[in-house]
């Protein structure tokens, strides 16, 4: 959902989540239409070889307080600062499950010092833009402005998470938003099966439970809930203020303890533990004959952030690729399984995701099929998963290697993906990794590496399941499992 211009918008959490792009850097698998333009992909390359030379340093300090401040200054005459906050659903329970979305809500309706029309007037007198988004590890606030309102951009985040009234009124109100969210991604299949996937993979854990939580909860969350949670996880060392775009390092650290030097060392108390959260092997299906298309997603376990793994998988993950049928050019594709999926009108469509967490992850594909077709798509993609264990072949690793780089380069146009980056990676690894050491770690991976890790990871493992629709040719788990080691043609 686009912003509109001058306006405070809250962008629905379901559209930032379903890819897992607030949980990690990770990028879906392309290897679909950029693979099929070779020329225009050659030149892509060049100029972002060309754009790695040109990038300024991202510089990072840390306040007494524990709050790091991290910005990379390019000269533009816009900026976009924000506050990226290390505590999302997985820091709730059963029965508050949902308060870090409905706390997002709850940001731009009010502070002390600004009713919500005040707030609302004045982004929009500055020709800002106002915006927050939760995800299951992360709830990020954050601005676009004009350089010259630096200042005031980060006085009204400041203000808008240390002093939000959170008034009884604007709460209430709030509830019949929030369900209507739910409803909204209750229609989309994707954030269903996602949410799924997410459940069966995670069962009994804060990872399985949902970023808006259950109807219940929603209805019942009190301010109580919400002022308990700030005190609880909005501490500084969990908290980064990133900054990209016209911005001066000094002019943003001097803000910085101007604004949060003491108050963020006000909420006492020592920082929650990560709670644990296992992957299990398992499924879960909902049978809908009346459904035109069956929607799968299938994926294993995978690892976080900062394992020495993560990248061979990112290599991995692009092999595999994405298609739909609107590409067009299937056969003639670097992706493998899009070849096969386009030659035997096997699905829709098809992407491959790679979402990591801190100490876990998913790595799998999630495709929309016919009834008719779904046991030989998953058929095809599991004997691709195992081509990966056993046979991929250095050509196309370096192409995927390629791709990837370009794909990551790319992402980072303009000041609000750069400060989305900083704001990720400082959460993730504590520092901002610059691209050539990113680029090197890339061009490190071999297809006997991805051969290594596939098979750990892939290799005779039980995958999880979610599945929507008419999927009564979907085969059974335990032939599905049996599938992960060996197939027949």
């Amino acid at each position: 959902m686009a912003a509109a211009a001058a306006r405070v918008v809250l962008l629905p959490a379901a559209r930032r989540r379903l890819w897992g792009f607030s949980e990690s850097l990770l990028i879906r698998g392309a290897a679909g239409r950029s693979s099929y333009f070779g020329e225009n992909r050659l030149r892509s390359t060049q100029a972002a070889t060309q754009v790695v030379l040109n990038v300024p340093e991202t510089r990072v300090t840390c306040l007494e307080s524990g709050l790091r401040v991290a910005s990379e200054d390019s000269g533009l005459s816009t900026c976009t600062v924000g506050l990226w906050i290390d505590a999302g659903s997985r820091y709730e329970n059963e029965k508050n499950n949902g308060t870090a979305h409905f706390l997002e809500h709850m940001a731009f309706k009010g502070t002390k010092k600004r009713s919500q029309l005040d707030l609302e007037l004045e982004i929009e007198n500055m020709g800002a833009h106002l915006n927050a988004y939760t995800s299951r590890e992360q709830t990020v606030y954050y601005a676009k402005a004009f350089s010259k309102d630096l200042p005031r951009a980060v006085e009204i985040l400041a203000d808008i998470i240390q002093n939000s009234t959170l008034g009884e009124a604007e709460i209430e109100r709030e509830r019949g938003v929030i369900l209507r969210e739910m409803q909204e991604v209750e229609t989309s299949l994707q954030e269903v099966v996602f949410d799924y996937l997410h459940a069966t993979a995670y069962q009994n854990t804060a990872l399985g439970r949902t970023i808006l939580g259950p109807t219940e909860n929603i209805k019942s969350i009190s301010r109580k809930d919400l002022v308990d949670y700030i005190t609880t996880h909005y501490k500084g060392p969990r908290i980064v203020l990133a900054a990209a775009g016209g911005v001066s390092h000094d002019e943003l650290l001097d803000l910085a303890k101007f604004h949060f030097g003491d108050s963020l060392c006000t909420h006492k108390g020592e920082i929650p533990a990560l709670p644990p959260c296992k992957f299990t092997g398992s499924e879960i299906r909902v049978r809908d004959d009346k459904m035109p298309l069956a929607h799968l997603a299938i994926a294993v376990e995978a690892v976080g952030w900062a394992h020495p793994d993560t990248i061979c998988l990112m290599v991995a993950n692009t092999l595999i690729g994405n298609w739909d049928r609107s590409f067009g050019g299937g056969m003639n594709l670097s992706s493998k399984l899009a070849q096969l999926t386009c030659h035997g009108n096997l699905c829709h469509s098809f992407q491959s995701f790679n979402t990591s967490y801190t100490d876990t992850g998913l790595w799998g594909l999630y495709m929309v099929c016919e009834p008719s077709t779904v046991a030989d798509m998953l058929h095809v993609v599991q004997k691709e998963w195992m081509r990966l264990c056993t046979s991929v072949t250095e050509s196309e690793v370096t192409r995927a290697r390629n791709l990837l780089k370009t794909n990551m380069l790319l992402q980072l146009d303009g000041s609000t993906p750069i400060c989305e980056d900083i704001g990720r990676q400082m959460l993730c690894y504590n520092r901002r990794i610059p691209i050539p050491e990113l680029e090197a770690r890339i061009d490190a991976v071999n297809a006997e590496t991805i051969r290594e890790v596939c098979t750990k990871y892939i290799y005779n493992r039980s995958p999880a399941i979610a599945a929507v629709g008419p999927i009564e040719q979907l085969p059974d788990f335990k032939q599905i499992c049996s599938n992960m080691c060996w197939l027949r043609d």
